[in-house]
């Protein structure tokens, strides 16, 4: 049975799903709420993590040696009920380890742990894969945030953009039907700015497969915002359902498969590679009521 564990400070309050390890609310001092409610009609997610994949693989398997495996999009860690291993006001760990049913389908022993942390008007999520095995573990991890859009600062959802750390000037990338990397498509970045518009999102995610910023702020010029700061991880993605009240932001290791790909796992674009007895971290921050000159912290 699934279980809500909150931690707080000053500054915010967060309730966190044992199931997935899923962020659930992100509520301000003023009891103003950051994160989409989850909405079902629309889209049940809140803030999903993805592990060992991102995205979607072709025909749903991928290949390791001889063998074919099956493996539903995002992988399984966000259906599995995760253990809490450390709860104090302001910091909860979560722990999932391997079992039969994670290993039916990804054949590696490993440890994933989650760790929340609150600093003051901040959320730091902390991730540490590790292999527990005695051979090669490929993987992939990506984070999946939905913060409201329009965000509870009185804003007009027309007014919002997403302004990048840095200029994005490259082609990015979008997904097919099926869920497939393909691209390229045509950049919206301009000034460093997105102006945000449904339309953006008519053709699935955009994706910025080697985004040059390490962070961006989501919100209305001239009014507060949020932070998403992303350190450790080299794409990002956003995405939303045209007409629905929130936008992902989407810091990832790791894409679905190019249409064509046809290779093993170790081969698969985005993948990293974790030794025995070794493991590899990624990590987000996300900062609510922030200026847009928070990004130059």
């Amino acid at each position: 049975m699934s279980k809500l564990i909150t931690i707080k400070n000053n500054s915010l309050a967060l309730d966190i799903s044992t199931l997935g390890a899923e962020l659930q609310r992100i509520e301000d001092a003023k009891g103003q709420q950051w994160l989409w409610d989850g909405n079902p009609a629309i889209w049940s997610g809140h803030a999903p993590f993805l592990f060992p994949i991102v995205g979607t693989l072709v025909n749903n398997q991928y290949h390791l040696g001889d063998k074919s495996y099956d493996l539903p999009r995002h992988g399984f860690a966000r259906r599995k009920e995760f253990d809490v291993i450390i709860l104090e006001t302001d910091h909860v760990c979560f722990q999932l380890k391997d079992d039969s049913q994670t290993r039916a389908v990804y054949p590696f022993p490993f440890t994933l742990e989650i760790d929340y942390r609150l600093k003051e008007a901040s959320l730091i999520i902390d991730v540490k894969v590790t292999n527990t095995g005695d051979s090669s573990m490929p993987a992939s991890f990506g984070f999946h945030p939905a913060l409201r859009w329009p965000l509870p600062t009185g804003a007009d959802r027309k007014n919002h953009v997403v302004l990048f750390e840095k200029a994005e000037t490259g082609s990015i990338a979008g997904v097919d039907a099926e869920g497939l990397f393909t691209g390229p498509r045509e950049n919206p970045v301009h000034d460093r700015t997105v102006i945000l518009k449904d339309d953006l999102f008519k053709e699935d995610a955009l994706i910025f497969d080697k985004v040059a910023s390490r962070a961006v702020w989501m919100g209305a010029p001239g009014y507060k915002g949020a932070v998403v700061r992303f350190p450790l991880m080299p794409s990002l993605a956003l995405w939303m359902k045209p007409g629905a009240n929130y936008l992902c932001i989407e810091p990832w290791q790791g894409h679905s498969d190019p249409v064509d790909f046809q290779g093993d796992i170790f081969q698969k674009p985005g993948i990293v590679t974790i030794e025995p007895a070794k493991e590899r971290h990624f990590g987000i921050e996300i900062e609510i009521n922030a200026d847009e000159s928070a990004l130059e912290k």
